[in-house]
């Protein structure tokens, strides 16, 4: 099945709605016995917290998407994050994990779990025999995120889940960055997918949600316990905007990725930039493995400035279409200085890194504004 055809009508009958196009929002947090409700091909509706029918459309959609069993919706990002790790870790767990993840994913495996006894190593996740060479008889789980944060570094996902299921090690992989659009990691062996739907599947910067992706029985699994005992479930409100979202997601990734080439070309040639960090880039270190398992890159990219720091910032401040936050995927072209104020290099981070959410204005508009925005700092 076509994404465009999950996307616009997959999971959808118009006819349990008076015929509606799109679906109605159930605002409501209980359901009733009535005659009809318990033969719903859905499954009989008791507690939002648990099920609810605008939802589960959504929930339809992301696992069909993914080509998964089942999915289910959190939320937030980092509550669909932290139920992941949670179903697969105990206490005295070990975890592998890449370092350039998501900065409160790093935060909860590097700090809040350590009173549980959880133990992590952090890697590149560039080199496979680092991450098999990090692996620890409690190993339980392997956390990736592809390609990560702010570097973008691709991580090889069938050589990952080939070594995790020979040291009986679970793998979950952060694929917000790419969206089912663009990867498919349960294809590669990935028992499980999570992603921020703050981000790309709402794409309109106006929902904070989340949604976890893999096979039924421990979609369930997830369901009964992390979800529903943590309560970070989902509201019907933010499920029907996700599910407009869904509606224009193809389209949107590849207008995304269409500016953000122009961008990338654009920066290459900028003399203040001494690099260009997109994983769709002909430069990047890891192109060809970024295309064995991705069909395209998103909006989201870095470049390195050859600037000291204040002029970086004063660069961003000038900028009228890039608005300084911290967030990305939605319709709007975003800016952080993040490695302006950096004295060197480490391993989440570059001196004078820029990152930069391109978004839907155009890339002729974006190039403009920032030849406008150099020329006034720098002459």
């Amino acid at each position: 099945m076509r994404a465009e055809e999950i996307c616009t009508h997959y999971s959808e009958d118009p006819s349990r709605f008076a015929g509606a196009v799109t679906p109605p929002i159930f605002q409501s947090s209980l359901f009733t016995e009535c005659e009809g409700n318990e033969g719903d091909r859905e499954g009989r509706y008791a507690y939002t917290r648990v099920s609810n029918p605008t939802t589960e459309i959504v929930e339809n959609k992301v696992a069909a998407l993914e080509q998964g069993e089942a999915a289910k919706c959190f939320s937030s990002g980092m509550g669909a994050i932290s139920a992941a790790m949670m179903h697969y870790l105990k206490k005295d767990s070990h975890v592998v994990a890449v370092a350039s993840i998501y900065g409160p994913a790093h935060r909860f495996l590097a700090e809040y779990m350590k009173r549980f006894g959880v133990e992590v190593t952090f890697v590149k996740g560039t080199d496979t025999e680092e991450i098999e060479g990090a692996i620890r008889e409690n190993t339980d789980l392997i956390y990736l995120e592809s390609p990560s944060t702010y570097l973008f570094l691709v991580q090889d996902l069938s050589k990952i889940a080939e070594i995790a299921k020979r040291h009986h090690a679970a793998t979950v992989i952060d694929n917000t960055y790419c969206t089912p659009i663009f990867q498919k990691p349960l294809t590669f062996g990935i028992d499980m997918v999570v992603h921020s739907a703050s981000k790309y599947l709402g794409g309109h910067s106006d929902i904070i949600g989340g949604v976890v992706i893999g096979r039924k029985e421990e979609i369930d699994q997830i369901a009964q316990s992390e979800r529903e005992l943590f309560g970070a479930v989902m509201s019907p409100f933010d499920s029907w905007l996700m599910l407009r979202g869904i509606r224009t997601l193809p389209v949107r990734m590849k207008q995304h990725m269409v500016n953000a080439m122009e961008m990338a070309a654009y920066f290459q040639e900028l003399p203040v930039v001494k690099e260009v960090i997109y994983p769709w880039w002909e430069t990047h270190p890891q192109y060809e493995l970024a295309k064995k398992q991705m069909t395209g890159a998103s909006g989201l990219m870095s470049v390195v400035f050859d600037l000291p720091g204040e002029q970086i910032k004063r660069i961003v401040r000038e900028l009228e279409f890039f608005h300084r936050g911290p967030s990305w995927g939605g319709f709007e072209s975003l800016i952080s200085p993040v490695g302006a104020d950096l004295e060197q290099d480490n391993e989440t981070m570059k001196k004078g890194l820029v990152r930069l959410h391109i978004g839907l204005e155009g890339a002729d508009l974006l190039k403009e504004d920032f030849e406008r925005a150099v020329k006034n700092v720098l002459g």
